[in-house]
């Protein structure tokens, strides 16, 4: 689990092709500290990488290796990453955590679309097309993760959003590179997704009690 608060830009330096060429080994340069702190990353920790949750397969003092498979390529935007593609990096949370943001599983639920970035006061609002089928789980001061960055909701109209993003959030994260026209991953607010299941399996049981 992760909490959507990015620690670290991370930069692409290999992209090397696995599985008779399916699959993807990503090496990623950090610094040093993201690896250390706040115990020292190990073979098999879990790192978000740009919201994904994927597991370190090789580590080196300012580098780590994790490995894509062809599912995961199909169903983010890590297939497009070239060498120096930025990343947003996160490593997992650990019980005792300051939860800063909202609870993070790190698994994609699709790929939007960047519409557009508009300057609104002292902050940036961007805007979203989310792909078919997500906009019902996406609210209103809701709660979402786009890049592994957790954000709220400012506006829904049908299939696209928008959030709000504040200077320091732009120079720590890829939003400070981001464009209009770039896709981005997205991952829905857990208790969204399960809502909805509830509702779809039982329309009536979030219906309040009939009064006695």
């Amino acid at each position: 689990m992760f909490t959507g608060i990015v620690t670290d830009l991370g930069t692409v330096r290999e992209v090397q092709p696995i599985g008779e060429g399916q699959d993807m080994r990503l090496v990623i340069g950090t610094s040093p500290a993201f690896l250390a702190q706040p115990a020292p990353a190990v073979i098999g920790a879990s790192i978000a990488c740009s919201g994904c949750c994927l597991t370190a397969v090789q580590l080196g003092g300012d580098w780590f290796a994790v490995d894509a498979s062809a599912e995961t390529l199909s169903k983010t935007i890590l297939g497009g990453f070239r060498p120096g593609s930025r990343v947003n990096l996160e490593r997992s949370l650990r019980i005792g955590d300051e939860l800063g943001g909202h609870l993070v599983s790190g698994h994609v639920d699709g790929v939007a679309e960047v519409l557009s970035a508009a300057p609104e006061n002292g902050s940036v609002r961007w805007r979203f097309r989310l792909p078919p089928g997500l906009s019902r789980f996406v609210a209103v001061k809701g709660s979402v993760a786009i890049d592994g960055v957790s954000l709220t909701v400012n506006e829904v109209d049908g299939d696209v959003f928008g959030v709000n993003i504040i200077p320091h959030t732009a120079a720590v994260t890829t939003f400070g590179t981001l464009q209009p026209g770039a896709r981005v991953n997205i991952e829905i607010d857990t208790l969204a997704r399960y809502v909805a299941r509830l509702v779809a399996a039982d329309p009536g049981a979030l219906a309040p009690p009939a009064a006695q």
